[in-house]
């Protein structure tokens, strides 16, 4: 876990120059964006970026449907922190959601079909919206950074996979198991009915994704 204001993961600086005494200085990069397309007829837009850059990031907020702040959830002061915008189009018409993260990270969400529901990874925290509405169902604070979410029609919740530890989220929030990892976790995917897990180290664990115990 590296905070937003280091190197590493959680940097949000951009290249280094020198200014007028000499002195290497950091800018920070211009927020990001990113369009996605769900099934249903949801298009999603994302705009992120680094800590102290709300302004810039909502700078280009589109007028129309409804727009919630989820950024106190995390902190008393979002706009100082990390921070994301989501905005919808869908046949229930549009809505836009604002997240805080105390990390430099990029924002996912998956379309859980059965609940009809967004689930948003940010940070450390996942949030459930009603994918018509926008409305908060439910939100999930981990003790790592989160790296995805896996969701499947099979599955009677949705994976959320964080860096040290593994959570099955059902559709009304209660956690339906959790399991801890020694090592970190570096990448995570569904195959093959199967949950599989790769770490830091190098090894590769499979999980049974409807109970979290280890296959063959």
């Amino acid at each position: 876990m590296t905070p937003d204001d280091a190197g590493g993961r959680g940097a949000d600086g951009g290249g280094r120059g020198a200014d007028g005494g000499g002195r290497s200085a950091t800018r920070p990069t211009d927020p990001r964006d990113l369009a996605v397309s769900y099934p249903g007829g949801i298009r999603a837009r994302w705009r992120w970026g680094g800590s102290g850059q709300a302004a810039s990031v909502f700078a280009l907020s589109e007028a129309g449907g409804s727009l919630v702040d989820h950024g106190p959830l995390v902190a008393d002061d979002p706009d100082a922190r990390c921070r994301a915008e989501l905005r919808i189009d869908g046949p229930g018409g549009a809505w836009a959601a604002r997240f805080a993260a105390t990390i430099h990270d990029e924002p996912a969400a998956v379309l859980w079909d059965s609940p009809s529901l967004l689930v948003v990874k940010y940070g450390f925290h996942t949030y459930a919206l009603d994918a018509r509405t926008g409305e908060l169902r439910w939100s999930h604070r981990s003790a790592t950074p989160l790296l995805v979410v896996l969701a499947s029609s099979r599955l009677q919740h949705v994976i959320v996979q964080g860096e040290l530890e593994t959570f099955a989220i059902e559709a009304d929030g209660d956690v339906a198991w959790r399991i801890a990892h020694s090592d970190v976790v570096t990448g995570a995917e569904l195959v093959g009915g199967r949950l599989v897990l790769s770490s830091y180290s190098g090894q590769v664990n499979a999980l049974d994704p409807a109970t979290g115990r280890q296959t063959g």
